[in-house]
């Protein structure tokens, strides 16, 4: 189903932020009608002065065309962040919520060249060992462990309870984390997706993958981090730790939008009767991409596009929503065409983990539906809040209802049910207190150590 396009407008309308030159891009003006910045934008060429964050300036492709040439174009506009100049010379606060996204790491993300293609074989070949069956039972596994939390209490935010923790606990299990390394890995990777003391929460990122990848070289496993120590390109401990950060970053926070924009859409009825999920998918990634703007290039020297001079070394970000929205693909998106949306990126640098990210989705919008078959939201569409900041397009909380599902039966040979933490007093991911039937400590007791959620799940599955 394609969303109505709006007419775009021929100069910024009154008290548009474009008169006082770059546009902001968070903010509820934003996160409430991007399409209508990306219009006022569009109108002013197929690139445009925005502003990420306070203080942290940028050039933003709103155009398909221009979008594919800085995404294939390496040895003009490179992935290197070590270039931003703004950044070497202080005028970038080192608070800024957007900076973990944008700043260096020896990853896939951010290098080019001979080292770009080092790494991203190093990790294109260990995602190409995930085979698809074991993939969709790992999926299955979580999603009915989630969804167990919720069940019996007839609502849920499908977003804090389901869509976000399940990429979470997925990766996890990807990376073959032990109870304790994996918790702290939920932990802060939820602080940083959600901007809540970044650069706490990165330390912490960095400290518990490093334990990780130490882990794995003493004790090798079946499982992606042990698959990339044993990798013939001889990743250093530094470099495979910043593989994994990119691999959870790109993965989680994409797949937890894109499964809550396809059940937003599917549950608000906006893309039709009977409609199925794999078109739900297909719609999300033309028409509400789950990273909207990202890809961040820096041109090695200076450009001039459409009258609008792009300094070398200054950050241009790829609009993936407004390039996906160019009138000029007008005869593609009539049929949503699969090959011309850029929410896969393009070039050298486009995802490789394309097809078990719409596996992932797929089947976790199905084991839900296959569960709670009446589900219903329990708020408007159009009510609902999306998340601030420049990157994401996801929202905030999606709430349902639907008839409570009688608790399943203690799990075979783990002696534990179901029980864990509920979803909705943890939806952030933090510590909370142990699964559902423990007994409190008493006064004057040391209280039980707080589990998180990564290890409430291995309680219950004994992996």
């Amino acid at each position: 189903m394609e969303s109505p396009q709006r007419p775009a407008p021929q100069s910024p309308p009154p008290g548009c932020p474009m008169h006082g030159g770059s546009t902001p891009l968070y903010g509820e003006l934003f996160s409430s009608d991007p399409e209508a910045v990306y219009d006022v934008l569009r109108a002013h060429g197929p690139v445009a002065p925005v502003e990420l964050s306070p203080g942290v300036e940028a050039t933003l492709v709103t155009s398909h065309e221009v979008a594919l040439r800085v995404l294939q174009n390496p040895g003009l506009f490179a992935r290197d962040s070590r270039r931003w100049s703004a950044l070497k010379e202080g005028r970038v606060p080192m608070d800024s919520p957007v900076l973990p996204m944008m700043f260096y790491r020896p990853n896939c993300l951010f290098t080019d060249g001979t080292e770009h293609l080092r790494l991203r074989k190093a990790v294109t070949e260990s995602l190409e060992r995930l085979n698809d069956n074991r993939l969709n039972r790992h999926v299955e596994r979580i999603a009915g462990y989630l969804i167990d939390q919720f069940s019996p209490l007839g609502r849920a935010d499908l977003l804090n309870d389901y869509a976000k923790l399940l990429p979470l606990l997925l990766f996890n299990q990807l990376f073959g984390c032990p109870a304790d390394i994996g918790d702290r890995l939920t932990r802060s990777m939820s602080a940083l997706f959600d901007g809540l003391d970044v650069l706490r929460a990165n330390e912490e990122l960095n400290a518990c993958l490093m334990d990780l990848v130490a882990l794995k070289r003493r004790q090798p496993g079946d499982d992606i981090t042990s698959w990339l120590v044993q990798h013939p390109a001889g990743l250093r401990d530094e470099e495979l730790k910043d593989q994994l950060v990119m691999l959870m970053g790109a993965g989680v926070e994409p797949e937890r939008n894109l499964i809550g924009n396809a059940l937003l859409l599917l549950l608000s009825g906006e893309g039709g009767p009977g409609m199925r999920i794999e078109d739900a998918l297909d719609d999300v990634l033309w028409n509400n991409p789950p990273i909207a703007n990202y890809a961040t290039h820096f041109p090695m020297q200076d450009v001039e596009v459409g009258g609008v001079r792009m300094p070398a070394d200054s950050p241009v970000v790829i609009s993936f929503a407004a390039a996906n929205s160019d009138p000029v693909l007008t005869d593609a998106r009539l049929t949503l065409s699969k090959g011309a949306h850029l929410a896969w990126g393009a070039g050298p640098h486009a995802c490789p983990a394309k097809s078990p990210a719409q596996l992932i989705a797929l089947t976790a919008i199905e084991c839900l539906l296959n569960a709670l078959p009446d589900v219903t939201l329990a708020a408007p569409a159009e009510s609902l809040d999306w998340r601030p900041g420049p990157f994401q397009r996801g929202l905030v909380s999606l709430p349902v209802r639907f008839s409570p599902a009688p608790v399943r039966p203690p799990v075979a040979g783990t002696g534990a049910g179901p029980s864990g933490p509920p979803a909705a007093a943890v939806a952030n991911g933090t510590p909370h207190p142990q699964a559902a039937g423990a007994a409190a400590p008493a006064a004057g007791r040391v209280p039980v150590k707080q589990k998180g959620w990564w290890s409430s799940f291995l309680d219950v599955f004994r992996l």
